[in-house]
């Protein structure tokens, strides 16, 4: 491989966005709720009134919309969601030598990214699949995507929860500016549906499928249209159990069921929003002030797409008063929460209108709690 010297000025020099073209309404999902409440609780009356099982408690599109700001949501396979003797996804199992599925939806957002940097893959020295959950363990899903493309270098994943996103591109940043790369390729797949546990009622509609990926490279060797300088990238964790997913390979050595609710995805959401809205506005306060700037000066910020109240609570916080979408841009209503990827489905969306010099901050946080932020200025 060949050795780079290191550089003192890196850019995003192109981004991608891949949207399945499945939606999933909160109408369908309540519906499908509730027609598997009746049919549970009808079924387990006796143990229920027993206290033997809880009963499954039913939704509805106001709830959803109030609690969350999320109207829809994108998802990589329909089929079996709404299945009231399912509700999971029925997605097929592909052999070792198929591609997998999470490289599937990987491949697209990275061509994607690849155009708009006007990059071949000749010119990526390396590939960070960085999101929530990927499919197996090894051979690493980045190292797979590499090889589909074509890729001399080397690859890696990274498990960063809902910060996944951030993190690779603080990783990226860092490997740009120290020469052991001149370009990385940092994507964000986010399969989230078969973590739904699409029976529970506070949590069945938060998630949706998504891809997304962005070029990280040296300033002198950008082609693309739309390049923002990289200013600095900051990150902070502090461990939490309000956030969790439990599966995993131990799972079969416990002889649990790997589908069973406490090895979904799983929250106690009143702690976390209590908790993660005052750390992530002061996350980004002195982050700013580390670079000389004020809330007030950022032309546009790309916050994580998790939940409309945390968001302007946020917002709230830095400003003072509730942006719009032109300052801070919510997609969340259509996409639902795409773990890692929310705040880049907002930079792809709106980032074009932006002037030469203009601020921007893109921002995620999540499980762990993890938080992290890069500081963006517009070339």
């Amino acid at each position: 491989m060949q050795l780079h010297q290191p550089c003192d000025k890196v850019v995003i020099g192109g981004a991608g966005l891949w949207t399945p073209e499945h939606v999933v309404t909160n109408e369908e999902l309540v519906t499908s709720l509730n027609a598997y409440a009746d049919q549970f609780n009808d079924r387990y009356a006796d143990q229920i009134a027993s206290g033997e099982k809880e009963a499954v408690r039913k939704s509805d599109v106001d709830f959803i919309v109030k609690a969350s700001g999320i109207k829809q949501r994108h998802v990589y396979i329909k089929d079996g969601i709404l299945d009231i003797d399912r509700m999971k996804p029925r997605i097929p199992e592909r052999k070792d030598d198929e591609l997998s599925h999470q490289a599937e939806v990987a491949l697209h957002a990275a061509r994607r990214a690849l155009e708009a940097a006007r990059k071949s893959p000749d010119d990526i020295d390396a590939v960070i699949v960085s999101c929530a959950y990927t499919e197996r363990y090894y051979p690493a899903i980045a190292i797979e995507v590499q090889h589909a493309l074509g890729i001399e270098g080397y690859a890696f994943d990274m498990l960063v929860a809902c910060s996944a996103a951030t993190f690779a591109l603080h990783r990226a940043w860092e490997m740009v500016r120290t020469g052991s790369a001149r370009s990385v390729l940092v994507i964000n797949p986010e399969l989230v549906t078969p973590q739904i546990n699409f029976c529970d009622r506070d949590s069945h509609f938060i998630f949706g499928d998504v891809a997304t990926a962005m070029v990280v490279e040296r300033a002198d060797d950008a082609r693309g249209e739309d390049q923002f300088e990289i200013l600095g990238a900051q990150a902070h964790t502090l461990y939490s159990n309000n956030i969790r997913s439990n599966f995993g390979y131990l799972s079969r050595g416990y002889d649990a069921d790997p589908f069973a609710v406490d090895k979904l995805f799983h929250q106690e959401g009143r702690s976390v929003f209590k908790e993660v809205c005052p750390m992530a506005a002061q996350h980004l306060t002195d982050h700013l002030a580390l670079h000389g700037f004020t809330p007030g000066q950022v032309r546009r910020w790309w916050l994580h797409q998790a939940n409309i109240n945390m968001n302007q609570l946020i917002a709230k916080r830095l400003l003072g008063s509730l942006p719009d979408n032109d300052v801070a841009p919510t997609v969340l209503d259509q996409y639902a929460n795409t773990a890692s990827a929310g705040s880049i489905i907002a930079f792809n969306r709106y980032h074009r209108d932006m002037k030469a010099g203009d601020i921007g901050m893109l921002c995620s946080f999540g499980a762990g709690y993890s938080i992290g932020s890069l500081l963006l200025r517009k070339t």
